[in-house]
């Protein structure tokens, strides 16, 4: 018989680094296992049609109908992504402990933790982790951050589910539709809106910051700049990408990323571009992903924990202005060849880590009776 298993994260075609990390956890599970696989999603229509799986609209379910799910399974999984920071965690733990009610063992696949700044958001990440069979996590921060707050299972650090992605092949011609020109260096622009997963960003601030440091790429380099959103929806990548533009004096050189594209497709497009700069963590991987050199921009953890582990500097976001910037930038730009370098010695080991993740999953199936 199948194994029956639920993947939980932030899925549902918003998000291309989450649709990233889900394209390739199912391509690794379906290499190694017969399994009935459910998706708890917020747009299932979406996640059947991106990666041809079922899904439930698992926010809109009442508990008895979330219970039904849940007891068919032969194993629960939560994850990847940074999902625990504490406007989401009672949302995503509310099912982990259905599941644990029900005896269901529970993996929490490659997540990061935080911010988690509120008391109960804290004892709810304590008490619910605890009861939780494998615990897997993708920076150190992570792991310190849960053994700070009193968890006491076994951590082990793997790595993003999104280093393991495979790029599609992005054309000219989807290039030229897009109207950028190969002759001019194609600089990317990655920028997220502030909110909980992100609250100290102050708008004005970057806004400025990033115009101008676009400004000068365009000025020193000669570059034509494309600003790529990893996020649609309501006040996300696209309108603060536009808003940052509106303040370049060289605005007629920038542009934003306009057609829908797939996650494989955004990072087969970084191929194409001499350098990028980003706030987005799964645009810095797609990046590194083509050994594309880059300047991060780390708002949050998991973006500090990514280039710790490739052993890059890192511009403390909070502390920039346009001049410490634009010198980051020249520096970098003058050291492209060195990154890139960097890159091609440090990305290899992070992906081997990135597959453990799996193979500690498949591991427990393999302990499990099908039911």
């Amino acid at each position: 018989m199948k194994y029956r298993i639920a993947i939980s994260g932030s899925y549902g075609g918003m998000n291309l680094g989450d649709e990233a990390i889900l394209e390739v956890i199912l391509r690794e599970l379906r290499a190694n296992l017969d399994l009935d696989i459910v998706i708890f999603s917020f747009n299932p229509k979406d996640t059947e049609r991106r990666h041809k799986v079922r899904a439930v609209p698992i926010r809109e379910m009442h508990k008895d109908q979330v219970l039904e799910e849940l007891c068919k399974l032969d194993l629960f999984v939560l994850g990847g992504g940074g999902i625990l920071y504490d406007e989401s965690i009672e949302s995503y733990l509310r099912d982990v402990n259905w599941a644990k009610e029900l005896n269901i063992p529970v993996m929490v696949y490659a997540i990061s933790v935080g911010p988690l700044k509120t008391p109960e958001a804290k004892q709810l990440a304590v008490e619910t982790l605890n009861k939780i069979d494998i615990i897997t996590v993708r920076e150190g921060e992570a792991k310190r951050t849960l053994h700070d707050l009193g968890v006491t299972q076994e951590i082990e650090i793997t790595g993003d589910p999104a280093l393991l992605l495979k790029p599609q092949s992005f054309t000219k011609e989807m290039l030229k539709k897009e109207g950028i020109h190969a002759d001019n260096h194609l600089v990317g622009f990655s920028i997220r809106e502030p909110g909980p997963a992100a609250p100290d960003l102050n708008i004005e601030q970057y806004h400025a910051i990033l115009a101008n440091a676009a400004d000068f790429m365009v000025e020193r380099y000669d570059a034509q700049v494309l600003f790529v959103p990893m996020e649609g929806g309501e006040n996300k990548d696209p309108q603060h990408s536009h808003a940052v533009i509106s303040k370049m004096a060289n605005a007629q050189r920038a542009s934003v990323l306009k057609g829908k594209y797939t996650s494989g497709e955004v990072a087969g497009l970084l191929k194409h571009m001499s350098f990028a700069v980003g706030m987005r963590l799964h645009f810095l991987i797609f990046a590194a992903i083509q050994k594309v050199p880059f300047v991060p921009l780390p708002y949050a953890s998991k973006v500090s924990g990514f280039l710790s582990d490739l052993e890059m500097p890192m511009p403390p976001i909070t502390a920039l202005n346009t001049g410490k910037l634009c010198a980051f930038l020249d520096r970098s730009w003058d050291t492209k060849d060195r990154i890139k370098k960097r890159l091609e010695e440090k990305f290899p080991p992070l992906q081997e880590r990135a597959k453990k993740t799996n193979q500690i999953l498949c591991g427990l199936f393999r302990s499990l009776k099908p039911s």
